[in-house]
């Protein structure tokens, strides 16, 4: 049995293959004009390399920033939005929040880059009343055949259908999709009430948009990759990678793509979590740096985090679905170095990504990257790139930077090559305290752990800016979020609108609340089933999303394990109080509670990947993974003949100390002067102060 794990970034594919011959792993360029040719030939060279046929592939778990993309990009599809009727600007209008207080001139992406257009946002009248859902005014089902004339006439193929309180009634949601169906057979529909069952206009709204902005193309992508998987002879099921920290089906993930406009990072997570557990290090902090960014997550415990759902914005647009908690900034080996117009140094967010790359590549890049600095550096060899498979050029590196930095502000290319790699450091610095110090974490109590194919070369100067333990660089830092997609469970979620005042309900209100559970279990139930996993393989737990009376946004809460009633009530009331206590430092445990949303969590358990132990070191020289030696400069700008060593050939208990570079086919570790680099028992590697 054979599975294997495919990470897609901007720059390159990455790849992890277990079957019975042991763990391998790949990469390739990634190919942007339609990334599932990348994936194929991937799977196709990895396959190969483990000597075996791709029909005996089993399974592929695939983490994909195709919906990312198209939200970064602004080129999703257009979109008509049916509604009710004098909530037209709901989706302009927003929330009235200003993202940046004292800011004049700021950008209000909600309106700058409409989801939907207002031209395309037709009313129709229609009204359905809270808080029991009665029917005020009956759907006008003429106005959405004329709403679906329109959109036919001015091309639409995807549309959104919001009506205000549909969480609490769906019918008029539900008979408008049969409407447009009618009108428009094979048309991208999404309803609110199936993306987000939840309180709240706008944030619904603006899911549903989202979902039918990213839905044509996503979904076009993902059956694609199917279609061509199965062209190449891989016959095993495809699984996709959802922003929860679980995995899908293909169809699944095509009729909801918002589970996955986080895909790509949460794999590195996932991964960063398990080779932390692998170090014996419960508190870490993910840097994971590939070619376009930067992908941070504070893990305390060993306990990957849910991001609160006030916080859980793509592209600027709330969108209310579960997200592993991290940060993405524009920061990664392709990030480009440039002079602004007054003058400034600055590095990113703008990458040169794969085609054209970085000007040592070779493709036609004019443009200095972190890659050339770190070339220009010495710290990345150019004849040793991904094993030697990929030739890069000195010398283009060298002039990238000359020209557009070094000679523009009157300096050396080597200060203006630390220039670039000070300036990108600082920025991942500042992007690592606002996901750990300003959330109350002490970085002190942490490990640093790198990767990606960029992220061993940062890690020490990351380490020391925060004031970490250590650094714990993974097996293979190049695949590391690949192997997370291999290391994760099936995982669905549905929920239910129930607003109920906890300590006044009633008996009508209990019943209620377990009405809506028996509905959310059977929900969660039914798509597990349908996915062939069996009854007693399956996993279901449902809480409750609470706040106290008139609190904007909730909080999670446990449920009582049988049915809720007047004598176990307080078991959420309480879980909520103490949920408060924990994230905010204060709980009013004599104020009313409200429960508002219940969610159902279902999932599967599947194999873990298991990564070998490597042999303990017999005493010998480290001297037998020496390859050669070459000059490197580093951060205090000290220029130092530096041994370059195979980390694949270090046994577990050997010590290298600095300076040195750690290389692997799929990145380089470097260890500067001071530190000393100790491989643990996995092949990992543990970078500490000497000394310390």
């Amino acid at each position: 049995m054979a599975r294997i794990g495919v990470d897609v970034g901007g720059t390159n594919t990455d790849l992890v293959l277990e079957c019975t011959k042991g763990v391998f792993y790949h990469k390739v360029p990634t190919t942007l004009k339609n990334q599932s040719i990348g994936v194929v030939d991937g799977v196709q060279g990895i396959c190969r390399m483990a000597g075996i046929a791709p029909s005996e592939v089993d399974t592929i778990v695939h983490g994909t920033t195709t919906a990312t993309n198209i939200t970064i990009e602004h080129n999703g599809a257009e979109c008509g939005m049916i509604t009710t009727e004098g909530f037209r600007d709901i989706l302009h209008i927003g929330r009235h929040k200003r993202p940046y207080n004292f800011s004049l001139h700021f950008d209000v992406p909600w309106q700058s880059q409409p989801l939907v257009k207002r031209r395309n946002r037709v009313s129709v009248a229609e009204r359905i009343l809270p808080p029991t859902g009665e029917i005020a005014t009956p759907l006008d089902e003429q106005a959405v055949r004329t709403a679906c004339a329109l959109f036919k006439k001015r091309g639409i193929n995807s549309v959104v259908i919001g009506f205000m309180f549909a969480f609490l009634n769906d019918a008029h949601e539900r008979r408008a999709k049969d409407i447009v169906l009618e009108e428009m057979p094979g048309a991208y529909i999404t309803l609110s009430s199936e993306v987000a069952k939840v309180m709240r206009e706008y944030e619904r709204f603006s899911t549903a948009a989202m979902n039918s902005y990213v839905g044509p193309k996503t979904a076009f992508y993902l059956r694609d990759l199917d279609s061509r998987l199965r062209e190449a002879g891989v016959t095993s099921k495809l699984r996709i990678m959802q922003s929860n920290g679980g995995v899908s089906t293909v169809d699944a993930c095509a009729k909801r793509p918002i589970r996955i406009l986080m895909s790509g990072p949460a794999g590195g997570v996932i991964g960063g979590a398990s080779e932390g557990a692998m170090a014996g290090e419960a508190n870490i902090i993910t840097v994971d740096i590939g070619g376009t960014s930067a992908d941070i997550s504070t893990i305390p415990a060993g306990a990957v985090k849910i991001m609160n759902p006030r916080d859980t914005y793509v592209s600027g647009h709330p969108v209310l679905t579960p997200m592993i908690d991290l940060v993405t900034i524009g920061a990664g080996g392709g990030s480009v170095a440039f002079i602004d117009e007054a003058g400034a140094f600055h590095v990113g967010p703008r990458s040169a990504g794969s085609e054209p790359g970085p000007a040592c590549y070779g493709r036609g890049g004019t443009e200095p990257t972190v890659t050339d600095a770190q070339i220009v550096l010495g710290r990345l060899d150019p004849d040793m790139a991904l094993g030697g498979d990929l030739k890069l050029d000195a010398s283009l590196s060298w002039k990238a930077i000359e020209d557009k930095i070094a000679r523009p502000m009157g300096m050396t290319v080597k200060e203006a090559a630390l220039g670039i790699i000070r300036i990108i450091n600082n920025n991942m610095a500042l992007a690592i305290r606002s996901n750990s110090v300003a959330r109350g974490v002490d970085p002190r109590e942490f490990s640093i752990m790198p990767f990606g194919g960029a992220g061993p070369l940062h890690g020490v100067a990351l380490a020391e800016a925060m004031a970490c333990k250590d650094v714990i660089v993974p097996v293979a830092p190049g695949i590391t979020a690949a192997v997370g997609l291999l290391k994760t469970d099936l995982q669905y979620e549905h929920t239910e609108a129930v607003i109920v005042e906890l300590k006044t309900a009633s008996d009508a209100d209990f019943a209620r609340i377990n009405a809506a559970v028996t509905t959310l279990h059977d929900r969660v139930q039914a798509e597990l089933d349908s996915d062939g996993i069996a009854r007693d393989a399956q996993s279901i737990t449902v809480i409750a999303e609470c706040r106290y009376h008139g609190q904007g946004f909730e909080l999670r809460a446990t449920m009582p394990e049988d049915p809720v009633t007047a004598s176990n009530v307080q078991v959420i009331v309480d879980s909520f109080h103490d949920q408060h206590q924990q994230d905010y430092g204060y709980s009013y445990r004599k104020a009313e509670v409200e429960l508002i949303t219940l969610r159902a969590i279902g999932s599967a358990a599947v194999r873990r990947i298991e990564i070998p132990m490597i042999a303990r070191t017999d005493g010998s020289s480290i001297d037998r993974a020496l390859m050669f030696v070459r000059p490197t400069t580093f951060d205090d700008g000290r220029t130092l003949e530096t041994p370059r060593y195979d980390r694949t050939k270090l046994f577990a208990g050997d010590r290298v100390p600095g300076p040195a570079l750690l290389h692997q086919h799929n990145a380089t570790t470097l260890v500067p002067p001071g530190y000393v680099a100790e491989t643990l028992d996995y092949g990992n590697t543990r970078i500490r102060q000497i000394g310390a």
